[in-house]
């Protein structure tokens, strides 16, 4: 067996109720190992270790009365700094909310609560979730595990790194176009992001609103379809979450459905730009189902070229207003260096945001000013509403599409710090199925020559996360990557 930080929660999760392992002595452990890597990882803001003691003995003390909360209680959980939990720090990684506290949970965060978790820290982001490095944070640049020269991805690095370096069981990060996946896919684990709506956004801060869901990251399939479990839900406090008419259990449907299936392969997604050995390995996955009796079919996703274009002009739209309530007045980074109110604004945001979120809040600005608004934003609305209808006669066919996560392994940190373009680039696989609110996975595929993870992307209809979840693990199950672990 693994080190207890490199468990699954499935298996941590029934040593817990079979009372051969507590909850402390697995928090201890996970805080032990973060003690020893984190220096080199950088994947946490913020943690309060006695805290999460006190949180892992409740725990104990629930099972040993017989009032076990679920198979989550007990079980170390790393949260993305994006959302909400009451107490704790609250920063995006950004200046603008260097000394915020939230004075609430997150809806995601109750669930957790209410199932048990053990909450671990706060993780380290690109600010704001606006990066695909995790170079952009205010604090720190994290580290990808497998080599921390390059990059975990973004902008859940932090979340991915984590569970990577055994620092936590599993995380929760948010995917705004493709920060759940993408570092997933660049650290080596599990990443899922849910349809558009299963997962309540109250209390994760809106970088774009109609983008943006919270998701679970985790070593395996199942541990996702279990995590997954306990955060979905019709929440009223946001209008955007859906209630669905039988809730399902994930985690059971895994023993039920079996393939072969129906793959499609968009021939879009093989073209130039994507590493050689990216693509050799995408290839062989797909050619793994088809041995299984998979039917594999090539699909065309004949707009999704321009996904990169319209997500940067919808999402950046989106970040400018809701970024606008970052004052200086109500709440967040205030300037001393000030004369008149217009200067407490400019000076505050100047200061309390970094670059990038300068760049895109001026971006989206500009496509929202009467002038060009009909011309950029209006244009690239109708645009989303073709990619949609693409995937749509896609999935007439299809059960499930297959591709690759990033077109690229972990790249050197610094590498693309200069070059925007070339940073957006990086998710151009993932982008599309944020623009069609379209349930996606990432799973551990192999390695690269110089041991860098690849990770395989599997899109699936909307509220198809049980086919999802069936088609991924049974690549997981017959490869067993993820019992690879980056040595530290």
């Amino acid at each position: 067996m693994p080190e207890l930080y490199h468990q699954t929660i499935a298996q941590l999760s029934a040593a817990l109720e079979a009372g051969s392992l507590t909850s402390v002595a697995l928090m201890q452990a996970v805080i032990e190992r973060t003690e020893a890597v984190e220096p080199q990882v950088k994947a946490f803001i913020h943690r309060d270790a006695e805290d999460a003691l006190q949180q892992a003995h409740a725990s104990d003390e629930r099972r040993a009365s017989g009032n076990s909360l679920g198979p989550l209680d007990g079980i170390p959980i790393g949260i993305k700094d994006i959302l909400a939990v009451k107490g704790q720090p609250l920063r995006c990684a950004s200046k603008m909310l260097d000394n915020f506290v939230s004075p609430y949970d997150a809806t995601v965060i109750a669930q957790l609560k209410a199932a048990g978790a053990v909450l671990w820290g706060r993780l380290n982001m690109d600010e704001f979730a606006m990066g695909s490095s995790t170079e952009n944070s205010a604090y720190m640049a994290t580290a990808n595990p497998w080599d921390l020269d390059r990059i975990p991805g973004g902008s859940s690095g932090g979340s991915a790194a984590a569970i990577a370096a055994g620092q936590a069981i599993a995380t929760i990060g948010t995917d705004t176009g493709g920060s759940i996946r993408q570092p997933a896919a660049l650290c080596g684990v599990v990443g899922m992001k849910p349809t558009y709506g299963l997962v309540s956004r109250y209390g994760l801060v809106a970088f774009a609103s109609s983008l943006d869901q919270a998701g679970p990251m985790t070593r395996t399939v199942e541990d996702a379809a279990l995590l997954l479990q306990t955060m979905l839900g019709k929440d009223p406090l946001d209008s955007t979450s859906i209630a669905m008419p039988k809730v399902p259990d994930f985690r059971a449907e895994l023993k039920h459905r079996k393939g072969p299936w129906k793959l499609g392969v968009p021939r879009e997604f093989f073209g130039d730009g994507i590493d050689p050995e990216v693509k050799a390995n995408i290839e062989a996955a797909i050619e793994w189902y088809r041995a299984q009796g998979s039917e594999i079919v090539d699909i065309s996703l004949p707009h999704a070229h321009l996904s990169v274009p319209v997500y940067y002009i919808v999402a950046t739209a989106e970040a400018s207003s809701n970024l606008a309530r970052f004052d200086g007045v109500r709440y967040g980074h205030r300037s001393v260096a000030v004369e008149d109110a217009l200067s407490l604004f400019t000076q505050s945001r100047g200061e309390g945001f970094g670059d990038e979120v300068k760049r895109r809040i001026i971006l989206g600005t500009y496509v929202l000013s009467s002038g060009y608004y009909d011309a950029y934003y209006l244009r690239a609305q109708k645009v989303r509403t073709l990619i949609r209808r693409d995937f749509e006669n896609a999935f007439e066919t299809v059960d499930a599409i297959l591709s690759p996560t990033s077109p690229t392994p972990a790249f050197k940190r610094g590498e693309r710090s200069n070059d925007p373009l070339a940073m957006y680039l990086s998710d151009i696989y993932t982008i599309a199925v944020n623009l069609a609110g379209l349930p996606a996975l990432s799973l551990p595929s192999g390695f690269t020559s110089n041991g860098l993870p690849i990770g395989l992307q599997v899109i699936g209809k909307a509220f198809g996360e049980a086919d999802l979840f069936a088609v991924a693990q049974a690549y997981e199950q017959a490869h067993n990557f993820h019992l690879v672990t980056a040595e530290l």
